[in-house]
């Protein structure tokens, strides 16, 4: 009779240790559920408030980037303009004196090729 008692002690025992870790265990999962749906919130949270300043951002690079464009098509506008103003003037300044003109020129392709040889000569010398 002692053997049987001791069992059914030992079998509740064992029963109520398997109770306790499954409920444990339900505790536990519970628990990381829990700490999963609020980590998940948060994510989500974060996520919402990064979109309008990801949003302001790029559209700060656009506008910035259009700034950049219209800067360089207005500087490319002005330099043509400044070519044209400055061929403008050389035609009338060679119809205005001709014989000036070309002694300006003779002497710049004279000072040109000066350089030019001057040039050669030091780099057959290395």
């Amino acid at each position: 009779m002692y053997s049987s008692t001791s069992n059914d002690t030992t079998n509740q025992f064992a029963d109520r240790a398997s109770n306790t870790a499954k409920d444990a265990i339900k505790s536990t999962q519970g628990a990381v559920n829990d700490a999963l749906d609020s980590l998940s919130g948060s994510v989500q949270e974060l996520r919402d408030e990064a979109k309008p300043a990801i949003a302001r951002i790029s559209d700060q690079a656009t506008a910035l980037a259009q700034r950049g464009a219209d800067a360089v098509r207005d500087g490319s506008q002005l330099v043509r303009e400044s070519a044209r103003q400055a061929s403008d003037r050389t035609v009338s300044y060679i119809r205005d004196e001709p014989v000036r003109s070309v002694l300006i020129a003779a002497a710049t392709g004279a000072a040109l090729m000066a350089l030019v040889s001057l040039m050669a000569r030091s780099n057959n010398q290395r």
